[in-house]
């Protein structure tokens, strides 16, 4: 009840923050939405309140109702975006990984044209002012900086957003307030008929579906960031950020008014409501909350990393935590690989109106993925299930409307972050069938078979002894097993004789911050054989050395254990015995039967799993006291093999 309190809880500070982090990319689609409606068409009344009725209505049912309204209450402990959405459902039915993959994708794929369209949009204002000016130079330079400033953490930085954003919405009204009052007729647009007509009547007008789209884009980052906001605060400042977004769409209608029966010919409606005098501080303005939605959607792309390796959609790549602000994630390999494609977009497609082409596209994916899924955590809630079923007829008509006009910009550079997602997808599908191939043929046996050997070998003389306390990370869940592989290392790798062994499982719950262990009971094992169990939430950095010496302490502290040296000069002063890590890496062996599929997807998994982070750096190992063994993978050895002895 605590936690529904603190998501549900409205504050000032809380409000800020919503501004700083969330609105960037639907706060600044005003710089370009009216430009790709309208296109290369002739202006006209009915082409300007159809825009703009669309717009308004597209907000509402797509950005109101559907994500500020419902799918804000499907929070995984106050955690939002769809693979904590993902975590909620997955036990109740297999399929639901195909949505959850393929929007985690397009939401990837599609935060590699954010940044350049955003930034691109704001700073061509500058040609207004200089017209020779060259744009793409400083696009490029804006966009390496943001990059840049991601390995030192937004800690400071983020204290800025909310004002910026703050500021910058405030002028999207004043803007907006201008121009209507001139042409208050411009109200009419709030009624559907006209967006309606639109669509229906006028020529091509389904397909103008495609460039409205891009007003909601951003309604993604609203439930993504829940956790950072709370519902609260999201659902109030919405109502401020909507009804700016509204004014200044309307304002610009309002201009466009004014320029019936002309082409806009490269004209920005956005910079034209401006006046001459704050040209220059308004693409300034425009600049900064352009560069706020580019970091917002890079340190999204982080997170959604971050959970996708923890819910065996991605390799261990390598994650850093900059500062220790919840929610302060850097990961260097995303952060260098979105650069790379954003700076492939700007060269590409060189101005903001080429890119428009590609945008949207991917995105439109991840919501019709994000209403599979919030449909099907509406059944499992027992919710009525014809309100179910309105939900998804609803949604999935939209979206899919939306889809369908944007599948008109596939050849036009749409095909860009498709291509991109369909790459992403791949890997995760490949990551997530190999994990499952890795688990099926993973071999357990029961512990408390091999307690006696353990004893005699912790008391083998002979053996030299390998450490005071070995301590092996395993798969094995259940706390009366252990891996075949384990007991392979400790009697047969090598023998390993210790004094403790210690046996060390990490379970990846579906609640984001569970921080919990168990350790076995005393009836399960003694003091010399210890099995403890992680259970860490998929938002958890998992930082095994850490959480191990806190378990440690407390069970000398419990009496439950003695760290004491057991070498006697050693033990005599007290002092704590060694620790020492195995972690077993497995390698493909060549004594493989594989079936083709199952060939490729391996063969996949092990050459990218290559160029990822080790597994005793993933759980956060010190280094100096880690073995790394390598145990080969055989999957399905080949069998009948003909071999022919020779007798001289």
């Amino acid at each position: 009840m605590e936690s529904k309190h603190q998501i549900d809880k409205v504050s000032a500070a809380g409000l800020l923050v919503a501004f700083g982090i969330i609105y960037g990319d639907i706060g600044t689609s005003p710089l370009y939405v009216m430009q790709a409606i309208i296109g290369t068409e002739v202006i006209s009344e009915e082409i300007i309140f159809g825009a703009l009725s669309c717009i308004i209505w597209t907000l509402t049912l797509q950005t109101t109702v559907k994500y500020v309204i419902l799918i804000l209450r499907a929070d995984n402990r106050g955690e939002g975006g769809i693979f904590a959405l993902f975590a909620l459902v997955r036990k109740h039915a297999r399929w639901l990984t195909v949505p959850a993959i393929l929007g985690g994708s397009t939401l990837l794929a599609d935060g590699i044209i954010t940044p350049p369209i955003s930034i691109s949009s704001a700073v061509e204002g500058l040609e207004i002012i200089y017209p020779h000016i060259q744009i793409i130079p400083i696009v490029l330079t804006i966009i390496t900086a943001i990059f840049l400033i991601q390995a030192f953490g937004t800690k400071v930085v983020g204290r800025a957003f909310g004002p910026v954003m703050l500021i910058w919405f405030s002028m999207l009204s004043v803007l907006g307030i201008s121009q209507i009052i001139q042409h208050p007729e411009i109200f009419k647009a709030f009624n559907p008929l006209y967006g309606y007509t639109l669509l229906t009547q006028h020529p091509g007008g389904f397909w103008m579906l495609g460039a409205v789209f891009l007003c909601t884009t951003g309604a993604e980052a609203l439930y993504s960031d829940l956790g950072h906001c709370g519902k609260g605060n999201i659902r109030v400042s919405w109502v401020m950020v909507k009804s700016a977004l509204i004014l200044n769409y309307l304002g610009q209608g309002a201009w466009l008014l004014t320029q019936t029966g002309t082409q806009l010919a490269g004209r920005k409606p956005f910079y034209e409501v401006m006046p001459d005098w704050w040209l220059l501080p308004g693409v300034g303005i425009a600049t900064l909350a352009a560069v706020i939605a580019s970091q917002a959607l890079i340190t999204g792309s982080f997170t959604l990393i971050s959970e996708a390796i923890r819910l065996n959609f991605w390799p261990k790549v390598r994650l850093v935590y900059p500062s220790d602000q919840k929610g302060q994630l850097y990961v260097p390999s995303i952060n260098w690989l979105l650069w790379l494609g954003c700076m492939a977009v700007v060269l590409y497609f060189e101005e903001s109106a080429n890119m428009e082409a590609a945008y949207g596209l991917a995105i439109t994916l991840t919501m019709v993925m994000t209403t599979l899924l919030m449909s099907y955590y509406l059944y499992i809630k027992k919710v009525n299930i014809y309100l179910v079923l309105l939900f998804l007829v609803l949604y999935l008509s939209i979206e899919g409307a939306f889809l369908g006009a944007n599948l008109l910009k596939f050849s036009h550079g749409g095909w860009f972050t498709i291509l991109i997602a369909t790459i992403v997808a791949s890997l995760m599908t490949v990551w997530l069938k190999a994990f499952y191939i890795k688990l099926r043929l993973t071999e357990y046996t029961k512990l408390e078979n091999f307690l006696p050997a353990l004893h005699e070998l912790s008391r083998d003389i002979s053996i030299p002894k390998y450490a005071t306390h070995l301590v092996f990370m395993t798969n094995a869940s259940k706390p009366s097993e252990i891996e075949t592989k384990v007991i392979y290392s400790i009697f047969q790798k090598r023998p390993k004789r210790a004094d403790v062994y210690w046996f060390i499982h990490v379970d990846t719950t579906d609640d984001p911050y569970t921080m919990e262990y168990k350790v076995l009971s005393d009836e399960d094992t003694d003091d010399n054989i210890i099995k403890i169990n992680f259970r860490l939430g998929f938002r958890v950095e998992q930082r095994i050395n850490l959480f191990f010496r806190k378990v440690v302490e407390d069970m000398v502290l419990n009496k439950e254990v003695d760290i004491t040296s057991r070498y006697e000069s050693l033990n005599r002063q007290n002092i704590t015995g060694d620790f020492r890590f195995v972690v077993l890496e497995r390698f493909l062996s060549f004594e493989n039967d594989l079936p083709f599929v199952e060939q490729l997807v391996m063969k996949t998994y092990f050459f990218v799993k290559d160029f990822t982070t080790p597994e005793d750096k993933w759980f956060g190992l010190d280094s100096s006291s880690v073995k790394i063994e390598k145990i080969p993978l055989i999957i399905r050895p080949v069998e009948n093999i003909k071999l022919k002895r020779i007798y001289s």
